[in-house]
């Protein structure tokens, strides 16, 4: 099942190789969050030439991409700027013509530069990418460069054979070839000049990585290896269709490894790149991350994995959370270490200089230094990929531009920044409207944050008007195909599966979910554990939740099969499988929108929320 990239053009740096078993460069460790230097011949190292003995090597990085071809929408295309006063300044970020021009700008002077990515670069993505399986976002991802990248949870959304399919090209079985080539003949998808990195994924039967493991980036006598994981818990946040026949081992057993093994090949500088991350403790993207001390600007599951990461490696490139930082945080040996992440949806690059020792082969941690930097919209767009957006939209205007309903003003989902948001309130209520029409007994919705993916913008993106919503902009808030499913919850199953939302495998990073109308409830975040939920405050249309009474529950076929940490709402009976949600959606705001009656942003207030 493994899969081989295959450069089918010249690279940006003809002497980039592949090492036959594949492999990771390190770029480590660090310094402080000040801007990365050019890559030069170090001064340290004697004066610049051949017979230095150290070089900066630059690598730029970033992740979570989730095929943003076109700038996000809303609060999902901005990042969160500190001022030299302390004040906060909102940016418009991302868009891939305008990440191509930041990378191509930042490469400019550095003879030494790699370019990486740590997962979730396609899966949950918009329609422009979303509708043609992603291959948009890789033919983006060849022609800006990227060298290397690690799979990340939602690379498994459509299984582990169209993964291979990303990497190795072909068209889609199903679909089959979206575009026309030279004599009207279909043109095949060529799939990735990058290798997918998967070092902790293999195959149930054979035992072996189903992608390769690791990869050694090569220049003028330096080598730097990668190697690529995604978290271990990625069977529970992607349907079980997506991982099947497949295993996911554990982050820091895998990492070390296959450390060893680069080691023992004589690649000494190696950097890892991540699917997981950790929780910032500001929202600015430039905050001090090791303020008061090292790391102290971050929590969550990086900080654990990265202590118990051999000092073997030098640099950490992470994602999966969204959260953009720049940490210091200590290897076993107590050495620090860089830990990285850029935000999401191509809003931020982080660039990192490692310097190379030529005699040790190994990276000087106490000369790392790395900022992150903000996609500005206000640059030039690159023209290649404003081309290559063309051409794939004109492919999907048909679909994209059709109207689907009106609002009167945004409603926040992916962007709101609180534990309930007006667009998931706003997806439940459609969701129960959709599960009433076949089962009439059916009670309330709920629905996992984690499937809204953007917001809904009361202005045009487009031609359509204000307030007018398009299929494409709907897919984009639900792209998964996931089903509405109606189950039976005992009144207990139904208090333990919100219970879930704060406790076990949620604990340290709760999931709220969304609710509809009806349900309501108190949240007490004062408190620890599953006691976060108040259960005697639990209610549905004003009576109190009977622990032994059946409800009959409508959630997405992703929740009602244990996603995301909810064990209990897998255990649901007599169901019955509705259409799909993103149908379920439109047709709701088709049936309860007009021009003249759009839908207003619902309140948020079902959920009490005590601080």
């Amino acid at each position: 099942m493994s899969a081989i990239p295959k450069h089918r053009r010249p690279r940006r740096r003809a002497t980039r190789v592949l090492a036959v078993a594949a492999g990771l460069a390190t770029v480590g460790a660090l310094a402080a969050s000040l801007p990365a230097s050019a890559g030069q011949d170090h001064p340290g190292g004697g004066s610049k030439g051949k017979h230095s003995r150290t070089v900066d090597v630059q690598l730029l990085s970033f992740n979570d991409f989730h095929g943003n071809l076109q700038p996000p929408a809303g609060s999902s295309g901005q990042v969160t700027e500190r001022q030299a006063d302390g004040s906060e300044k909102k940016i418009d970020a991302g868009g891939v013509e305008y990440l191509a021009t930041s990378l191509r700008t930042a490469r400019k002077g550095n003879p030494y530069s790699v370019t990486a990515a740590a997962g979730d670069l396609i899966g949950a993505s918009p329609l422009l990418s979303g509708l043609f399986h992603d291959e948009p976002t890789v033919e983006a991802m060849n022609k800006l460069d990227l060298d290397v990248t690690s799979v990340g949870n939602h690379e498994f959304d459509e299984g582990a054979k169209e993964l291979a399919r990303m990497q190795n090209g072909g068209c889609h079985p199903k679909d089959g070839c979206f575009e026309k080539g030279k004599g009207g003949k279909e043109k095949k998808f060529e799939g990735a000049d990058y290798p997918y990195l998967a070092a902790n994924v293999t195959d149930e039967k054979t035992g072996k990585p189903i992608l390769k493991p690791y990869w050694v980036w090569k220049h003028k006598g330096v080598k730097v290896g990668f190697i690529g994981v995604t978290l271990e818990g990625t069977p529970d946040i992607v349907s079980a269709d997506g991982v099947k026949g497949l295993k996911f081992h554990d982050e820091i057993e895998t990492v070390n490894k296959y450390a060893k093994i680069l080691d023992k090949q004589g690649v000494k500088s190696i950097v890892t790149l991540i699917h997981e991350g950790g929780v910032s403790k500001s929202q600015t993207y430039n905050y001090d991350c090791d303020s008061p001390g090292a790391g102290d600007g971050i929590s969550g599951p990086i900080t654990t994995i990265a202590k118990g990461i051999t000092p073997k490696v030098d640099a950490l490139v992470t994602g999966h959370t969204h959260n953009a930082y720049v940490c210091t945080i200590p290897d076993p040996a107590g050495k620090p270490r860089m830990v990285t992440s850029a935000s999401s949806f191509g809003k931020l690059y982080t660039d990192t200089t490692l310097t190379y020792d030529r005699k040790t082969k190994d990276i000087v941690r106490t000369s790392v230094r790395s900022a992150n930097h903000v996609v500005s919209r206000e640059q030039a767009k690159a023209p290649d990929m404003t081309s290559l957006i063309s051409r794939w939209d004109k492919l999907a205007a048909p679909v994209a531009d059709k109207a689907v309903g009106y609002v009167s003003g945004d409603i926040p989902g992916r962007g709101a920044g609180v534990p309930e948001s007006p667009l998931g309130d706003l997806i439940s209520d459609a969701q129960l409207a959709h599960a009433k029409s076949i089962d009439p007994e059916a009670d309330l919705a709920l629905m996992n944050p984690g499937g809204i993916r953007s917001d809904i913008v009361y202005k045009a993106s487009g031609s359509e008007g204000d307030g007018v919503v398009t299929y494409g902009e709907a897919f984009t808030v639900q792209p998964f195909s996931n089903t509405v499913n109606l189950v039976d919850l005992t009144g207990a199953q139904l208090v333990t599966g919100l219970k879930q939302q704060v406790s076990g495998s949620n604990e340290a990073s709760p999931k709220i979910l969304q609710v509809s109308e009806g349900l309501t409830y108190t949240l007490d975040m004062t408190k620890t554990g599953a006691d976060r939920v108040v259960a005697d405050s639990i209610k549905l249309n004003g009576k109190a939740i009977d622990p032994a009474a059946t409800y009959r529950v409508a959630m997405n076929s992703f929740l009602a099969g244990g996603g995301d940490g909810f064990a209990e709402l897998g255990k649901g009976t007599k169901p019955v499988v509705g259409s799909d949600d993103l149908k379920a959606f439109n047709d709701y705001l088709t049936a309860n929108s007009s021009a003249d009656k759009p839908i207003a942003p619902p309140k948020a207030d079902r959920i009490t929320i005590v601080k």
